[in-house]
């Protein structure tokens, strides 16, 4: 235990480390057990591990979604961002509670349309194969970089609770916590996950709470106090309450600014794995009761995320959160082991509790993301091909596709842990606003909608969100960059969401008016069903009523 944490600055002190570490792995051991025991009572039918048979009641499945919101970039980057960057941060973390607005308009709409995945609303307007290929394509190009950008924040977390936050120990820690996170995504299914939410919610919302409660009694339980101090221990005191502080954007205008929120907002409310959610309520009103529910439980959540950020920088303060980590994703850790004296049981039981509420965020988070990608090729492309699937080939190929997302995303998290992810967020999020939400609202509002305009709107906003991406300050040109020596940023903004959404919605509508368009009859039973969940019969179709 001394070797592990000999030449490293350690916030977390040799003392504390031997019953730290030894009370994770017991937490990561009894977290196994659990997630195994519960996967082996799932049922062996698609439809039962996908969308867990339509059968989560609307409270349960809403604290499900509340969690999924609660993911480890969202607990670690977003607090680090608020304590670094104050008032950018504190936006950005606003933004995740607007996107469930936004899924709440959709969350009715799309449970009742009795799809659960990106091929399935493709193929509500669109016949063949070619929708549930571009659903596959989106899909991969949303999770590939997210379980990349989850795993690396992981293999940080958990390098810095053992004391080595070196390059090396941090890949080692990346692909040990990517293994155990496998394996239980090559046997959960949607039910077994949402327990692990479902526990993850109040865990995580207490565990904030205190760690809170006791910053604020280092000031006396005066917030105008913790505020103060946050902005004196910032690296700039005048700066830290304005807008245009954050450094990956400062230099790029409020118009950039703007773009990032709106993709962000738009992308993270359509993501495969969220669409899956709601598939799985019993009912179009029950998933907009567990929307509304998961609405109020986030809130809970981004008040305390907040709390937290600006709480991280008045005890810790931006100095120190930035000697361990420069993006400050170690600083709840790090707020944890300062907000308690050294050599007290209860700071190790505090830091302990951190560690854990890390790892299952990471566990619940990764394994949803994956299921949703390994969902997505044994549903709309190994279950449609044209030899006939039985229902057990059709879970092999599910558990298969999971083990081989997940492979995937870790050998890069591995590979790029040395370079910047923030092109990874980008294009991830940008790919959902640009491909997914065009289709849905065009899917579900415009009788003219067809299989052209679709596939046009797709590849488009997939091509362009590629293209500019790489043509961007987030690659090259900017001391962030992937590349910053190098210089092809023509593209003046951070997210191609800007141009790609709008362009997307043009190419959908300039692709349906120039082919023939779907029978007005058909839209009027997929309105019909969307709008009340049930098959509609020739007189609530009928053009003349």
């Amino acid at each position: 235990m001394d070797i592990l944490s000999s030449g490293v600055l350690d916030p977390i002190g040799s003392a504390a480390r031997r019953p730290v570490i030894i009370a994770f792995l017991v937490f990561i051991g009894v977290s196994l057990l659990w997630l195994f025991t519960l996967a082996t009572a799932e049922e062996e039918n698609p439809e039962g591990l996908y969308v867990a048979a339509r059968s989560l009641s609307p409270v349960f499945n809403g604290f499900a979604m509340a969690g999924e919101q609660i993911s480890v970039v969202t607990l670690l980057a977003v607090s680090g961002g608020i304590a670094l960057f104050g008032y950018d941060g504190f936006t950005y973390a606003l933004d995740g509670l607007i996107m469930l607005g936004v899924l709440l308009l959709l969350a009715q709409k799309i449970r009742n349309s009795g799809r659960y995945t990106l091929g399935d609303l493709f193929s509500l307007r669109a016949s063949g194969s070619g929708p549930r290929i571009a659903a596959t394509a989106v899909t991969l190009a949303i999770t590939i970089p997210l379980l990349i950008i989850q795993l690396r924040v992981a293999g940080s977390s958990a390098a810095l609770l053992i004391g080595i936050s070196t390059d090396g120990a941090q890949v080692v820690c990346t692909i040990l916590m990517g293994c155990l996170v496998a394996c239980f995504a090559a046997v959960a299914g949607l039910r077994g996950n949402s327990f692990m939410h479902v526990a993850k919610v109040p865990i995580t919302l207490v565990t904030l709470a205190v760690i809170t409660l006791l910053a604020l009694r280092k000031f006396d339980w005066d917030p105008g106090a913790l505020l103060s101090t946050a902005v004196d221990k910032s690296m700039a005191p005048d700066d830290y309450l304005r807008p245009g502080f954050w450094p990956y954007t400062a230099s790029l205008g409020s118009l950039n600014t703007f773009g990032n929120h709106i993709v962000f907002i738009l992308g993270t409310a359509v993501m495969p794995h969220q669409l899956l959610r709601i598939g799985a309520s019993r009912t179009g009103r029950a998933a907009r009761r567990s929307m509304s529910i998961a609405t109020g439980l986030v809130g809970a959540f981004v008040l305390l995320l907040i709390t937290t950020g600006f709480a991280s920088a008045a005890v810790v303060g931006a100095t120190g959160i930035g000697a361990v980590d420069a993006t400050g994703q170690s600083s709840p850790i790090q707020l944890a082991s300062d907000v308690l004296r050294d050599g007290s049981t209860g700071r190790v039981v505090l830091i302990t509790v951190m560690a854990c509420v890390v790892f299952l965020t990471v566990l619940t988070t990764v394994t949803s993301v994956t299921f949703a990608a390994a969902v997505s090729f044994a549903h709309d492309v190994f279950a449609r091909g044209k030899r006939r699937r039985t229902e057990t080939g059709e879970i092999r190929a599910l558990r298969v596709a999971a083990v081989i997302v997940c492979a995937v995303g870790l050998s890069l998290a591995a590979a790029i842990h040395r370079y910047p992810t923030d092109f990874l967020v980008a294009f991830s999020i940008s790919v959902a606003a640009s491909c997914v939400f065009p289709a849905l609202i065009y899917s579900f509002l415009w009788h003219r909608f067809n299989r052209r305009g679709l596939l046009w709107s797709v590849y488009g906003g997939l091509l362009l969100c590629t293209v500019l991406t790489v043509f961007s300050p987030i690659v090259s040109g900017t001391a962030f960059a992937l590349w910053p020596e190098a210089s092809f940023d023509w593209y003046p903004f951070q997210t191609p969401g800007l141009v790609s959404v709008p362009a997307a919605f043009v190419l959908g509508w300039l692709g349906s008016v120039t082919s023939p368009a779907e029978s007005e009859l058909d839209f009027r039973r997929m309105q019909h069903r969307i709008l009340t969940g049930q098959t509609a019969g020739p007189q609530a179709t009928d053009p003349r009523r």
